[in-house]
Protein backbone atom coordinates (compact mmCIF):
# COMPACT_ATOMS: atom_id res chain seq x y z
CA UNK A 1 0.00 0.00 0.00
CA UNK A 2 1.16 3.60 -0.75
CA UNK A 3 2.27 5.49 2.42
CA UNK A 4 2.35 8.95 0.98
CA UNK A 5 1.24 11.91 2.03
CA UNK A 6 -1.38 13.63 0.05
CA UNK A 7 -0.69 17.20 -0.98
CA UNK A 8 -1.65 19.05 1.60
CA UNK A 9 -2.74 16.73 4.18
CA UNK A 10 -1.82 16.41 8.10
CA UNK A 11 0.29 13.81 9.36
CA UNK A 12 -2.33 13.00 11.43
CA UNK A 13 -5.11 12.85 8.91
CA UNK A 14 -2.65 10.88 6.48
CA UNK A 15 -2.50 8.30 9.38
CA UNK A 16 -6.29 8.15 9.95
CA UNK A 17 -6.65 7.84 5.90
CA UNK A 18 -4.04 4.79 5.47
CA UNK A 19 -5.61 3.06 9.06
CA UNK A 20 -8.96 2.91 7.43
CA UNK A 21 -7.48 1.84 3.82
CA UNK A 22 -6.01 -1.04 5.67
CA UNK A 23 -9.43 -2.04 6.79
CA UNK A 24 -11.53 -1.66 3.60
CA UNK A 25 -9.09 -3.43 1.86
CA UNK A 26 -9.71 -6.25 4.12
CA UNK A 27 -13.16 -5.78 5.72
CA UNK A 28 -15.23 -7.16 2.40
CA UNK A 29 -13.70 -10.73 3.17
CA UNK A 30 -13.67 -10.50 6.88
CA UNK A 31 -17.54 -12.09 7.05
CA UNK A 32 -17.94 -10.84 11.33
CA UNK A 33 -14.55 -11.00 12.21
CA UNK A 34 -13.19 -7.81 13.74
CA UNK A 35 -10.40 -6.08 11.36
CA UNK A 36 -7.99 -3.91 13.12
CA UNK A 37 -5.83 -1.63 11.17
CA UNK A 38 -3.20 1.12 11.93
CA UNK A 39 -0.68 3.35 10.88
CA UNK A 40 2.41 5.48 12.80
CA UNK A 41 3.87 8.40 11.46
CA UNK A 42 6.47 10.95 13.61
CA UNK A 43 6.14 14.38 13.42
CA UNK A 44 8.97 16.98 14.14
CA UNK A 45 8.23 20.27 13.33
CA UNK A 46 5.16 19.89 11.36
CA UNK A 47 6.75 17.59 9.36
CA UNK A 48 5.76 13.68 9.09
CA UNK A 49 8.81 11.14 9.08
CA UNK A 50 7.38 7.98 7.82
CA UNK A 51 9.67 4.77 7.01
CA UNK A 52 13.13 5.55 6.00
CA UNK A 53 14.11 4.85 2.56
CA UNK A 54 17.00 3.66 2.81
CA UNK A 55 19.94 3.50 5.24
CA UNK A 56 20.90 7.35 4.67
CA UNK A 57 17.46 8.02 5.11
CA UNK A 58 17.17 6.62 8.71
CA UNK A 59 20.46 8.18 9.66
CA UNK A 60 19.26 11.61 8.51
CA UNK A 61 15.91 11.16 10.37
CA UNK A 62 17.35 9.93 13.36
CA UNK A 63 20.16 13.03 13.40
CA UNK A 64 17.03 15.21 13.34
CA UNK A 65 15.53 13.99 16.17
CA UNK A 66 18.63 13.66 18.13
CA UNK A 67 17.64 15.94 21.37
CA UNK A 68 14.57 17.04 20.55
CA UNK A 69 10.35 16.78 21.49
CA UNK A 70 8.59 15.15 18.64
CA UNK A 71 5.12 13.66 18.53
CA UNK A 72 4.16 9.96 17.30
CA UNK A 73 1.08 9.81 15.59
CA UNK A 74 -1.17 7.08 15.16
CA UNK A 75 -4.40 6.32 13.11
CA UNK A 76 -6.97 3.25 14.30
CA UNK A 77 -9.51 2.06 12.52
CA UNK A 78 -12.09 -1.50 13.49
CA UNK A 79 -14.32 -2.40 10.77
CA UNK A 80 -17.33 -5.37 11.37
CA UNK A 81 -19.47 -5.85 8.76
CA UNK A 82 -19.98 -2.76 6.13
CA UNK A 83 -19.08 -0.29 9.62
CA UNK A 84 -15.64 1.76 9.96
CA UNK A 85 -14.48 3.58 13.28
CA UNK A 86 -11.50 5.43 13.20
CA UNK A 87 -9.77 7.72 15.11
CA UNK A 88 -5.96 9.10 16.10
CA UNK A 89 -3.74 9.38 19.50
CA UNK A 90 -0.59 11.09 19.52
CA UNK A 91 2.15 11.17 22.52
CA UNK A 92 4.93 13.06 22.75
CA UNK A 93 8.67 11.64 22.57
CA UNK A 94 11.60 13.15 23.75
CA UNK A 95 14.84 11.87 22.36
CA UNK A 96 17.94 11.98 24.19
CA UNK A 97 21.27 13.43 21.92
CA UNK A 98 22.90 10.75 20.05
CA UNK A 99 26.28 10.78 18.27
CA UNK A 100 26.86 10.10 15.18
CA UNK A 101 28.72 6.84 16.30
CA UNK A 102 25.62 5.59 17.73
CA UNK A 103 23.37 6.68 14.79
CA UNK A 104 25.61 4.42 12.71
CA UNK A 105 25.44 1.79 14.87
CA UNK A 106 21.64 1.59 15.72
CA UNK A 107 20.99 2.06 11.87
CA UNK A 108 23.48 -1.13 11.07
CA UNK A 109 21.68 -2.98 13.42
CA UNK A 110 18.62 -2.65 10.80
CA UNK A 111 16.03 -2.00 13.12
CA UNK A 112 14.59 1.62 11.62
CA UNK A 113 14.34 0.48 8.47
CA UNK A 114 10.88 -0.21 8.27
CA UNK A 115 9.79 2.02 11.53
CA UNK A 116 8.29 5.56 11.42
CA UNK A 117 10.43 7.55 12.40
CA UNK A 118 13.67 5.26 11.86
CA UNK A 119 13.32 4.00 15.46
CA UNK A 120 11.22 1.44 17.66
CA UNK A 121 10.60 2.06 21.45
CA UNK A 122 10.23 -1.35 21.96
CA UNK A 123 13.51 -2.19 20.32
CA UNK A 124 17.22 -0.85 20.45
CA UNK A 125 15.47 2.65 20.15
CA UNK A 126 13.96 2.66 23.52
CA UNK A 127 17.64 3.42 24.73
CA UNK A 128 17.53 6.73 23.00
CA UNK A 129 13.94 7.84 24.53
CA UNK A 130 14.65 9.83 27.31
CA UNK A 131 10.51 10.38 28.08
CA UNK A 132 7.16 10.10 26.60
CA UNK A 133 4.21 12.24 27.48
CA UNK A 134 1.16 9.98 26.55
CA UNK A 135 0.52 6.76 25.54
CA UNK A 136 3.49 4.22 25.48
CA UNK A 137 1.72 1.48 23.06
CA UNK A 138 0.81 4.59 20.54
CA UNK A 139 4.53 5.37 20.08
CA UNK A 140 4.78 1.59 19.34
CA UNK A 141 2.31 1.56 16.84
CA UNK A 142 -1.09 0.42 18.35
CA UNK A 143 -2.56 2.70 21.03
CA UNK A 144 -4.64 0.01 22.68
CA UNK A 145 -6.98 2.10 25.05
CA UNK A 146 -8.10 3.53 21.70
CA UNK A 147 -8.40 -0.14 19.75
CA UNK A 148 -10.55 -0.80 23.19
CA UNK A 149 -12.89 2.26 22.70
CA UNK A 150 -13.21 1.80 19.18
CA UNK A 151 -13.71 -1.83 19.06
CA UNK A 152 -16.75 -1.69 21.41
CA UNK A 153 -18.27 0.98 19.16
CA UNK A 154 -17.86 -2.31 16.42
CA UNK A 155 -20.10 -3.89 19.02
CA UNK A 156 -16.88 -6.16 20.25
CA UNK A 157 -15.87 -6.01 23.91
CA UNK A 158 -12.38 -7.03 24.26
CA UNK A 159 -11.97 -7.91 27.55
Amino acid sequence: MDETLLPGESAAAAAERLARAKVGKLLPTAGEALVIGADTLVVLDGQALGKPTDRDDARRMLRALSGRRHEAVTGVAVGRGEQIFSGLDTTSVIFAAMSDDEIDRYTRSGEPDDKAGAYALQGIGGLFVERIEGSPSNVVGLPIRLLRELARKAGVELI
